[in-house]
């Protein structure tokens, strides 16, 4: 009896190539661009690495970070580090915004490594970010780290999506904060980390 049953042909697919700088060759092209021309030939590879630096917040580890420089402090009195430098990535537009960034806490048992809290919001504001939430995530791991009796953050930024685009305002800049423990229930707390932020600017 003839077998009725058709051969299926197996089409062997062949993998797309999965890099950043693969992809970006045609977005050059939709742009009006030749991707080929000498000033673009290596655009799309520096392109991914640049990327993948300024998103490398996302393979960091807070406990890597820190990497056990917290010691016993019976202090009470505030500890700030301020006018720290970051850039970030508004998740909305791709397009960068940057400024600084202040961080107090009151310790209870225990303080952290200076040096560790500038690392801590580089772990951050190397994401696509909302300004909001990078404020709000670098009090939450300060707290989480050593437990204090209050953290203060305070970050002052400029979007080049407003710079740039849109409205197109070079001179504005975005505030925000997040307060928790003493900051967040005592006035006097708040008004003493904002007067030392702002002393001598």
């Amino acid at each position: 009896m003839k077998n009725t049953l058709e051969k299926k042909t197996v089409v062997k697919m062949t993998p797309q190539p999965t890099t950043i700088a693969h992809q970006i060759r045609p977005v050059l092209a939709m742009l009006g661009e030749d991707p080929h021309r000498e000033g673009l030939v290596k655009t799309p590879e520096r392109y991914e690495k640049a990327l993948r630096f300024i998103t490398s917040g996302y393979r960091a580890d807070l406990s890597q970070i820190v990497n056990g420089a917290l010691f016993d402090c019976k202090c009470d009195e505030m500890v700030i580090i301020r006018d720290i430098e970051f850039f970030s990535t508004c998740e909305h537009h791709l397009l960068p915004f940057f400024g600084k960034i202040h961080v107090a806490y009151l310790p209870k048992d225990k303080v952290i490594g200076l040096s560790k809290v500038p690392r801590i919001v580089d772990m951050f504001a190397r994401r696509l970010q909302l300004q909001e939430r990078l404020t709000q995530q670098v009090a939450e791991a300060i707290e989480e780290v050593i437990s204090p009796r209050g953290v203060g953050v305070l970050c002052e930024a400029q979007h080049f999506c407003m710079m740039m685009r849109g409205v197109e305002k070079q001179g504005s800049t975005t505030v925000t904060s997040t307060m928790l423990g003493s900051f967040r229930k005592s006035k006097a707390t708040r008004d003493e980390f904002l007067s030392l932020v702002h002393r001598n600017k």
